[in-house]
């Protein structure tokens, strides 16, 4: 007999979610995927077919790039209705939005973990696998891209950021989530707007990008010095891309050499073009050769910033992507 279920591919990539305790002290990565879901309550009742899949076991903050697109050439490769993620929260907004740019088709990938590690009162991995697996497998979320859900709630790549280090409600976005889980149905408001995807066969060159936060009193030392071991920089500037004068000689010197994207360390808003003229200010700034990174945060643009370099894009097309952003 033809299995007519929903059919969604889960991959473990380790994180707090799959962390045990240890008798040296500390929780690290030990639970595989099937752990992980037998470990659902409700799963069954779903009536979804689980495909597990043990991708990594590392903490979130040890992924890189070549982990990101390994993942991308096996999610490519499977014929499924959705895929869920499971890893470590702390670099949870960076794969869901790496993810965004270079998976391609209309199967919904939706990204997931746990504030609360599996051995503490009040572990919420359960939860948020078994709202992912739903959101994963729902016809409501098919084209939507590559989102997170947490806490029941499903946020856009584009706008998702952890804003807390330990609460199970870390993750939030602006202008807030596109939808939600309750009773068990997925409810989506809004399908976020697709940017201008990667091919992943074409992101093969090496690059190295920082972001650079810039502080009251910066004197742009470090700015120069982060300068001399990147081939791109992003500018976390203050309120809608200002940073002090003394900073203003370094970064013009560095947008001669390679892309320097501004963006604002705010957390929501845009970079401004021509509202203020002061040295330092967005249009100076701009003026001098630096890229906007319009509404995309620092971690966001760095990711952009990457994908574009491990592509070969020249300077002209790195401005191009950024000006498309909304």
């Amino acid at each position: 007999m033809t299995d007519t279920r929903q059919r969604v591919a889960v991959f473990s990539l380790g994180g707090t979610i799959a962390m045990t305790s240890q008798t040296t002290g500390g929780v690290t990565p030990t639970l595989s995927a099937s752990d992980l879901i037998s470990a659902v309550p409700g799963l069954a009742a779903t009536g979804v077919a689980i495909d597990v899949h043990d991708f990594r076991q590392l903490p979130g903050a040890s992924l890189d790039f070549s982990d990101l697109l390994d993942l991308v050439k096996e999610i490519e490769g499977l014929t499924v209705d959705g895929v869920v993620i499971t890893q470590g929260t702390d670099t949870i907004e960076e794969t869901v939005y790496f993810l965004d740019l270079v998976h391609s088709g209309e199967v919904p990938v939706v990204v997931t973990g746990a504030m609360r590690n599996a051995s503490m009162a009040g572990a919420d991995g359960p939860a948020n696998v078994l709202a992912a697996i739903r959101v994963a497998a729902s016809t409501e979320a098919r084209g939507i891209g590559s989102v997170v859900v947490f806490s029941e709630e499903v946020h856009a790549a584009r706008w998702v950021r952890k804003t807390h280090a330990t609460s199970p409600t870390a993750f939030t976005s602006y202008p807030g989530p596109v939808g939600y889980v309750a009773e068990d149905r997925v409810r989506i408001w809004t399908q976020p707007s697709q940017e201008q995807r990667f091919r992943a066969q074409e992101i093969n060159r090496s690059a190295r990008t920082a972001v650079a936060l810039i502080g009251l009193g910066d004197d742009g030392a470090v700015l120069r010095a982060i300068g001399t071991q990147v081939n791109g920089l992003v500018v976390a500037a203050f309120g809608a891309g200002h940073v002090p004068r003394a900073c203003v000689d370094a970064l013009t010197g560095l947008a001669t050499e390679m892309p320097v994207v501004l963006a604002t360390r705010t957390g929501a808003g845009p970079v401004l073009s021509n509202t203020y003229g002061f040295p330092g200010s967005e249009s100076d700034l701009l003026s001098r050769g630096l890229i906007s990174a319009n509404t995309l945060n620092p971690i966001k643009a760095r990711i952009l910033l990457q994908l574009l370099l491990m592509q070969g894009a020249d300077r002209e097309e790195i401005a191009r992507r950024f000006g498309i952003v909304q």
